[in-house]
């Protein structure tokens, strides 16, 4: 484990190089063509096997394949950006109008590291190593695409692991790590009610049917459904960002919009609240003499990190960097993660790799236009990573 470890510091510079490379060049949702290029390439000048590309666009998996009979292990890295004008004033920094504000440039260097890795010591591992490099994170929609285009077979990984750089947990400083058993991030649900009426003027309501006193009165009672018909001890959140109706002060419209999120740690949870918006809905306008129709649109499902896999990750990291490097996440986050996708289909886990350091002035949440990290924490990633590859099946 040790000398996994000084492998990864070794490599530090190159990985780094990578990271700084992919910095400059982020790209956005399922159109990530430069940077899959620049990942293919660099998989190909280290050997690694059966890389595939244009995986739903321009996701691509690769092969390490041990000289000892075993199992497979996917590792997953995201390596889509955010569209934010960067403003760190890095050299390196990013001048095409996005960012990789949220570390994908990290996550996809580290998986780098750990391929090189993993390929200098073929002969002593056991099965294969399925690299996932995955566009489109940050839309929610890369993890779903890539597994309908075939990314979870051959072969079937037999479980996954995956990481987040950066500050999202607190309990992770820089070159800590931090694991949570069960859920860990929410599933990612956005609604669209339509609430539809009469239109007429604004000063005879009484031969109109206004959607927008209907729309108003559902932004309150869709909160009961958290507050009145959900254990308090069941988190969940439902939030309204988006109203839209009306085109001028004296005309009641016939139509108003709102559109929202629905976050859930429970898949039971997540199923109840979608069922009692549409029934809501449906009673206020009833109620108002109108109607609603509701669009109910399911994302990735709440990342559950499998207690046992968790649990043999954690005694690795523990005795790979010491045990009070390795932190227990006290609370998950209503933030979501189509990881959660790959872990509905396998066991596996997802963990916190800290790489905030307030000593170097990284002080700035994800999707920040100044948000950064402490480079000197991607080594201990690609470590973690192939060093686990290594271990997980003895």
């Amino acid at each position: 484990m040790k000398a996994i470890l000084n492998e990864a510091g070794a490599l530090g510079e190159q990985i780094t190089a990578w990271r700084r490379h992919l910095h400059q060049i982020p790209e956005l949702g399922l159109e990530t063509k430069e940077t899959s290029a620049y990942i293919a390439g660099e998989l190909k000048k280290m050997g690694a096997a059966d890389i595939r590309e244009n995986i739903a666009g321009w996701g691509v998996s690769a092969l390490v394949k041990g000289a000892l009979p075993g199992k497979t292990l996917a590792i997953r890295a995201d390596c889509d950006g955010l569209p934010i004008v960067e403003e760190t004033g890095l050299p390196f920094a990013s001048k095409n109008g996005c960012m990789h504000a949220c570390g994908h440039d990290a996550h996809t260097a580290i998986a780098l590291g750990a391929a090189k890795l993993l390929l200098a010591r073929k002969d002593e591992l056991a099965g294969t190593v399925k690299f996932i490099f995955q566009p489109a994170e940050e839309n929610v929609k890369g993890a779903k695409a890539m597994i309908d285009d075939g990314v979870m077979e051959n072969p079937a990984p037999d479980a996954l692991i995956g990481l987040h750089t950066g500050c999202l947990w607190k309990e992770a400083g820089p070159g800590e790590i931090g694991v949570r058993y069960g859920a860990l991030m929410a599933a990612v649900d956005r609604f669209q009610i339509t609430f539809r009426g009469k239109g007429g003027h604004g000063a005879t309501p009484h031969l109109a049917v206004d959607p927008v006193t209907m729309a108003s009165a559902a932004v309150l009672e869709l909160q009961t459904i958290l507050s009145r018909e959900l254990s308090p001890l069941d988190p969940a959140v439902l939030t309204i960002g988006r109203i839209a109706g009306g085109t001028a002060f004296n005309i009641i419209a016939e139509e108003c919009v709102l559109e929202g999120t629905v976050r859930t740690l429970s898949p039971a949870t997540r199923a109840f609240v979608e069922e009692r918006i549409r029934a809501l809905a449906s009673r206020v306008a009833e109620g108002m003499r109108g109607s609603a129709e509701v669009e109910y649109d399911a994302g990735p499902p709440p990342l559950i990190n499998n207690p046992d896999f968790t649990r043999k990750f954690q005694d690795f990291a523990s005795a790979m960097i010491g045990p009070e490097k390795v932190k227990e996440i006290a609370e998950p986050t209503m933030g979501g993660e189509d990881v959660a996708y790959f872990l509905e289909m396998v066991p596996g886990t997802f963990f916190a790799h800290g790489s905030c350091n307030p000593e170097k002035g990284q002080v700035y949440p994800h999707h920040n236009p100044k948000f950064d990290i402490d480079e000197d924490t991607l080594p201990l990633g690609a470590a973690l990573f192939a060093g686990f590859a290594l271990n997980w099946q003895k």
